[in-house]
């Protein structure tokens, strides 16, 4: 039985080291494995944040520019002192009615809409007398309107707004810098609004060129058959002109009989001035008329 023991013991002895060993190996996975454990759970934070990050900046792309914000901005820039443009110098009040023509110019009415574009011709208007308090207040009315407008009105009021804003960045470092304000937030608000596609319906259709002639309030717009009849009117003007100047040069000066040599020489005078004036003015409607030949061609030949 001794003997038998003695047989088994050392096995069992090294059993039970290999088996200790066993557990200190285990203990140690354990402990590794623990730190590990921890070690990617710290790191889950990080990773979830980054993938936030990422998602929050593609989608920041994608998101349209609040227009509404924008013509906002303008409106603020526009809240100046009631007496502000009328106090512009002669050569800023001459940017500021291009910036009134560039806002207004051309079938403002049919690219805007008729609400629109009704709001843009008083608000050029309001520019032209330098009047501050009524520009603001129109002004006011471009972020509540923004939300009905059509694509298309929304890119030509874009265009119409980086072109007015330009007038005012000409106009330099004037007072406090509002013209340079009122420039920076038309030019953004404009190209938000001018990068807008329209639909393809009217993308298609091609446009034809328009020339507006304007007079003061007066809009007159160009056309082929107008450019015609205005040159027949330019000729008929013409020879009539021609006819008094010839019928005034025809009254010999001998048939003058004044009171006096005053009045003689007031009334030579006067013929002269007469003369010329009516001379100068068949010369000049002479070259109105081929001018509005010249443009009646080049417009009919763009339409065919």
């Amino acid at each position: 039985m001794a003997s038998t023991w003695l047989h088994l013991h050392p096995p069992l002895s090294k059993f039970s080291h290999h088996s200790a060993h066993q557990i200190i190996s285990l203990t140690s996975l354990k402990f590794t494995t623990s730190t590990n454990t921890n070690f990617i759970s710290n790191s889950k934070p990080l990773t979830v944040r980054f993938a936030l990050t990422q998602s929050d900046s593609s989608d920041s792309k994608s998101i349209e520019p609040d227009h509404s914000a924008l013509l906002q901005q303008i409106s603020d820039s526009f809240d100046l002192p009631s007496d502000y443009f009328a106090q512009l110098p002669r050569d800023l009040r001459l940017d500021l009615n291009d910036a009134a023509f560039d806002l207004s110019n051309g079938p403002v009415l049919d690219e805007c809409g008729q609400e629109l574009g009704e709001v843009l011709l008083n608000i050029a208007r309001a520019w032209e007398r330098a009047d501050t308090s009524t520009s603001y207040s129109l002004v006011a009315k471009l972020p509540s309107m923004e939300e009905n407008l059509t694509g298309s009105a929304k890119s030509a009021l874009g265009k119409r707004l980086i072109s007015a804003g330009r007038r005012f960045q000409s106009m330099g470092q004037y007072g406090q810098g509002e013209p340079q304000q009122i420039a920076k937030a038309m030019i953004a608000a404009g190209k938000a609004l001018s990068a807008i596609s329209t639909s393809e319906g009217i993308d298609k259709q091609p446009k034809e060129e328009t020339r507006m002639l304007k007079f003061g309030e007066l809009q007159l717009e160009i056309t082929p058959d107008k450019a015609n009849i205005g040159a027949v009117i330019g000729v008929v003007f013409g020879i009539l002109l021609f006819e008094i100047a010839k019928g005034i040069e025809n009254i010999p000066e001998s048939s003058l009989q004044y009171a006096n040599e005053n009045a003689l020489l007031l009334a030579k005078s006067l013929r002269g001035a007469l003369l010329a004036l009516f001379y100068s003015s068949t010369v000049l409607s002479a070259f109105t008329t081929v001018g509005l030949v010249l443009l009646g061609r080049q417009l009919r030949s763009k339409k065919e």
